[in-house]
């Protein structure tokens, strides 16, 4: 069947079996081949072609940088059309005296840092890992995080209003803009909040067009610090007194494997990467330097063979401010059993913005999937213990197929905990994989063998988990297809949702499988 719009024209409608495939699956999953992939050059010929789908009566996800791991773009119908809007990748606006940025939907997180640095501006949440291909429209969707986390929150965190359209093509506006005489988006909630609506509902009310968020001036100073514990739950207690604390933009705990990891990373320490970009990243090119021999110093020995490493990047207006916010990280860490050590992890993270994306596989070319939970401060001790306990059952299991685990810990802004256990193992690779892996472990481990039993494993051990974090009232950043939302609210707030959802879209089209 061949798909023709009136909204739009040939280029902008995709229908070979190699899209198709590509777009059918994210980093972790494959789902029903969609019929067709839809990439409009503009939001409104977006809107409209919109309305012509569901007039149609196809089913619609909507795609952005295709980073996700949680099925949130994933068809589970037939006569699914992808609708991605990566093309959709304009900087509207920069508004420099009342400090709003507004961007198209798949404008990446890379772009707007690189349009705001020589403005001296920046978003306070401002990327993921996966920055230079992941979307402001999928990151607002599934709840993207990491850069400024730890002091600043989330992207949503960073929304002043939104550009969405419904599933009949209508476009509404959220914010200031949603007011009829408004011509400026600078306030998000005068009245009764709608942007929130919109955001973290993996595209199942709509469609984002276009966002507008605020800005904070670029810190002068940046600093770091790293430390070593000989258990996770040391970390984690740390981790909760410094994200409390407010002292750090990024707090976070990697396990032993993952450091070590890290610090193997040819594109992470090689020592010419290392002095080049830290001499960049620092105000004064003399501190620069120091810092950067410095981290070539120490290399990759300086590690305990078993520790749990806590990192932070603490940024103020004033060298004397950021020392005492890396102070207060050091008292914290040091009252909590932990020990310094030299900040080459995060120094290097925040002097490589952005990388490239070969991280969609691990350097023996293994495929990983996380899974997180939210919790409040006072239960991240439970829900690490309760999680092992939970997967203790499969661990002869997990060593005979060849699965195994880490761990990532995060501070949310002062009020949030990030639990993010990921599964690796060796199993044949996805599109993704084939599309990000980096060219030397292509070479090295050319296609690699389906391990259908390893990935049943994983995928029993992360419904397991997914159950439990439901069973603890714990929150997820991403809720995709993967984690329950609908079945499990209270019968009051539950009724609410499917008035809204009805409101939005009253034949149910837009991501089927979403928020259940």
């Amino acid at each position: 069947m061949t798909l023709a719009l009136n909204s739009l024209d040939s280029a902008e409608i995709f229908q070979d079996p190699t899209t198709l495939e590509a777009c059918s699956a994210d980093v972790y999953s494959r789902g029903v081949t969609a019929c067709a992939l839809l990439r409009p050059r503009s939001v409104e010929r977006c809107a409209a072609a919109l309305a012509e789908l569901t007039a149609a009566g196809y089913h619609i996800v909507v795609r952005g940088g295709g980073m996700s791991y949680t099925g949130g773009y994933v068809p589970v119908r037939e006569r699914t059309v992808v609708l991605d809007t990566s093309a959709l990748d304009s900087i509207v606006e920069i508004n420099a005296t009342d400090m709003y940025i507004t961007v198209e939907a798949g404008v990446t997180w890379k772009q707007i840092y690189e349009a705001l640095q020589p403005l001296g501006l920046r978003l306070p949440f401002f990327g993921t890992f996966s920055g230079a291909q992941a979307t402001v429209g999928g990151g607002l969707s599934n709840g993207a995080l990491f850069l400024g986390t730890a002091r600043y929150g989330t992207g949503a965190d960073a929304v002043l209003g939104l550009e969405v359209a419904l599933a009949n093509g209508s476009i509404v506006r959220t914010g200031q803009r949603g007011f009829a005489a408004a011509e400026k988006p600078f306030y998000r909630t005068c009245g009764p909040d709608l942007s929130g609506l919109f955001l973290h509902d993996s595209g199942s009310f709509g469609v984002k067009l276009r966002a507008t968020l605020r800005l904070i001036e670029a810190p002068e100073e940046t600093g770091h610090a790293s430390f070593v514990f000989d258990s996770i739950e040391a970390a984690a207690r740390a981790l909760s007194v410094i994200g409390r604390s407010g002292a750090a933009e990024e707090a976070y705990v990697f396990d032993p494997e993952t450091t070590r990891k890290n610090l193997r990373s040819e594109g992470l320490l090689s020592d010419a990467n290392v002095l080049l970009n830290v001499v960049r990243s620092e105000t004064s090119w003399w501190r620069g330097l120091k810092e950067g021999l410095g981290l070539v110093k120490a290399g990759r020995r300086f590690l305990p063979e078993q520790a749990y490493s806590l990192h932070v990047t603490c940024a103020a207006r004033s060298r004397a401010a950021l020392e005492a916010d890396l102070d207060t990280c050091r008292q914290v860490a040091l009252q909590q059993g932990g020990s310094v050590i030299p900040h080459s992890i995060p120094k290097t993270v925040r002097a490589n913005l952005f990388p490239p994306l070969d991280g969609v596989v691990g350097g023996e070319g293994e495929r990983w999937a996380a899974l997180n939970a939210k919790v409040a401060h006072s239960d991240a001790e439970n829900i690490i213990r309760a999680s092992a306990e939970k997967l203790a059952p499969y661990r002869e299991r997990m060593q005979a197929e060849g699965v195994w685990m880490s761990h990532l810990l995060i501070a949310i802004s002062n009020h949030a905990f990030s639990f993010e256990p990921v599964f690796h193992w060796h199993d044949e690779w996805l599109p993704v994989h084939q599309r990000f892996a980096s060219e030397s472990i292509k070479q090295k481990l050319g296609t690699p063998p389906a391990k259908p039993a390893a990935r049943e494993l994983v995928a029993q051990m992360r419904a397991e988990l997914v159950t439990l974090f439901a069973e603890l009232g714990a929150a997820s950043n991403q809720l995709g297809k993967t984690y329950p939302y609908r079945s499990i609210l209270r019968p009051e707030t539950a009724a609410l949702f499917d008035k809204l959802k009805a409101t939005v879209d009253p034949a149910g089209l837009m991501n089927p499988g979403a928020l259940d």
